[in-house]
C-alpha cells in the first residue's frame, strides 16, 4: 500500500508584495537573458487529454528540459546572478548587462582569474559551471553525500569542473562552501541565503522569474488570461518563492490556487507552516527521497516569508507520487505531447492525478477547488537528469492504481 499523501492549508498573515520580484523590478532579468545568443523560450505543453480524464478543463506544463540544452532551468539564477558579480568586479552599471559585452574578450581577460563555488544535488551545480564556462571562468562544485555520480559527472564534462562528492547532508555541504568561499577568496553562488549572505540568492531568485514570464506569455496565446491553479515543488523553495511571488504581482486581485509540493520525508516548508509561528523550520539528518534536486531541509529565509504569506496549501508527498507523473507524462494520452520530466520535475503533476483520481484525497480535491473550470500551470523543472534511474522508473512494470489508463 502506498504511504499516503498530506496537504494542510496556508496561514493568514499581512500579504506585502515581495518587491523584488515585481514585473519593474525584473525587467533588466528578462532582458539579459534574451540577449544570450542561444535563449529562447522552453515549451509550454498543453496536455487537453489528460485533463478530459482528470475532470478539469486543461494542464500546462511548462518543460524546462529544453533550457540552455542543460536539462534544467537553474542556469537561468546561476547566469543572471553571476553576471551582476562581474558587472560589479569590472564597475559596470549591473542594470544593463548584455551578454555579448560581458562574454567579450576584453571582459574575460578581467575577470578569468575569478572562481565561482556552490553546493549542489546536481541542477544548479551544472548551471554554475556551464555560467562559469561561458563567463571564461573557473567553478567549483560540492555535493552532499549520496549524490550520484552520474550527476557529477555531467557537472564534470563542463569545462572539467572540479566536483567534490562531501560525506554531509546538502544544508551542510552549503556551509562548507560557504567556509571554502570565505578562506579562498572565491565568489559563493548559492541559490539560499543566512545572515551576511542575500544579495547573490535574490540575484538567483529573480533570475528564475524568466520561466514563469515566459509561461504567462504562452499561457496568452492559447487565449488563457491566467490559470486557476498552480503547483509549485520545493527544495529550499527559492524556484517557488520566485514564481509564486511574480504571480502574486500579476494577479493580485484574484491570485492562482498555489499548492507548494514537497517530498514527505524532508518537507521543510509543509513542517515550517504546521509549526505555525511564523518562522521556518529545520528538518535534520540525512533523509532519503529519489526527487534529489528537493532534498533540502532547511527553507531559503529569503523566499520563506513568500511561500508562508502567499500559497494556498502546502502538499507532502512520498516518492510514488513523482513516479506517477514521471511515468505519466513519457506515456501521454492520446494526442497529448510527450514531455522527459525527472524525479523533482514531475511531483506537481502526480499530486494533480492524484487528488483527481483518489477517492481518499476527495476532500483535498473539493478544498482545493480542482473542478470542470480549473486551469493548472505545473513547472517540470528538470529532463532525465539521472538517465538510469529515469529509465528505471519509466519501466517499472507494477501498475499503479491511480495511473490512468
Amino acid at each position: 500500500m502506498n504511504p499516503p499523501v498530506s496537504i494542510i492549508s496556508g496561514m493568514v498573515h499581512n500579504h506585502e508584495l515581495p518587491s523584488l520580484l515585481s514585473p519593474e523590478a525584473v525587467q533588466q532579468v528578462q532582458d539579459f537573458h534574451q540577449s544570450i545568443s542561444m535563449y529562447k523560450k522552453t515549451p509550454l505543453i498543453e496536455l487537453p487529454e489528460l485533463a478530459r480524464k482528470l475532470g478539469i478543463n486543461n494542464i500546462f506544463v511548462k518543460d524546462e528540459s529544453h533550457r540552455f540544452r542543460l536539462n534544467s532551468f537553474k542556469s537561468l539564477g546561476a547566469t543572471y546572478a553571476m553576471a551582476k558579480i562581474i558587472a560589479a568586479y569590472i564597475n559596470m552599471d549591473e542594470h544593463h548587462l548584455d551578454y555579448d559585452f560581458l562574454t567579450s574578450a576584453d571582459v574575460k581577460n578581467k575577470i578569468k582569474d575569478l572562481v565561482f563555488i556552490t553546493a549542489t544535488d546536481g541542477n544548479h551545480g551544472k548551471g554554475v559551471a556551464w555560467a562559469a564556462s561561458v563567463f571564461g571562468c573557473q567553478a567549483i562544485v560540492f555535493m552532499p553525500k549520496g549524490s550520484q555520480d552520474c550527476r557529477a559527472d555531467a557537472i564534470r564534462a563542463i569545462n572539467d569542473t572540479l566536483v567534490k562528492i562531501t560525506d554531509l547532508n546538502y544544508d551542510d555541504t552549503v556551509r562548507l562552501a560557504y567556509e571554502t568561499a570565505e578562506k579562498n577568496g572565491y565568489y559563493l553562488i548559492q541559490d539560499t541565503g543566512f545572515e551576511g549572505y542575500e544579495d547573490v540568492p535574490n540575484a538567483i531568485t529573480q533570475g528564475y522569474t524568466t520561466m514563469v514570464w515566459e509561461a504567462i506569455s504562452q499561457l496568452s496565446d492559447f487565449g488563457i488570461a491566467k490559470p486557476t491553479h498552480v503547483f509549485l515543488q520545493a527544495g529550499v523553495g527559492s524556484m517557488a518563492g520566485s514564481v509564486l511571488g511574480y504571480l502574486a504581482h500579476c494577479y493580485q486581485k484574484n491570485p492562482p490556487i498555489t499548492t507548494i509540493v514537497e517530498p514527505s520525508t524532508v518537507a521543510c516548508i509543509y513542517k515550517s507552516v504546521q509549526v505555525g509561528n511564523g518562522q521556518p523550520q529545520i528538518i535534520a539528518g540525512n533523509p532519503e527521497t529519489i526527487m534529489a534536486g528537493l532534498n533540502c531541509g532547511e527553507p531559503n529565509p529569503l523566499t520563506w516569508p513568500i511561500l508562508r504569506d502567499f500559497a494556498s496549501f502546502y502538499a507532502s508527498c512520498p516518492d510514488w507520487v513523482t513516479e506517477l507523473g514521471m511515468k505519466t507524462l513519457a506515456n501521454p494520452i492520446e494526442t497529448d505531447g510527450k514531455i522527459i520530466s525527472g524525479e523533482s520535475g514531475a511531483v506537481g503533476l502526480g499530486l494533480l492525478i492524484s487528488l483527481c483520481e483518489d477517492e481518499q484525497l476527495d476532500a483535498f480535491k473539493q478544498e482545493l477547488q480542482l473542478n470542470p473550470a480549473s486551469t493548472v500551470l505545473l513547472f517540470s523543472t528538470e529532463g532525465d537528469t539521472d538517465p538510469e534511474n529515469y529509465a528505471a522508473i519509466i519501466n517499472k512494470q507494477e501498475k499503479n492504481p491511480i495511473l490512468i489508463d
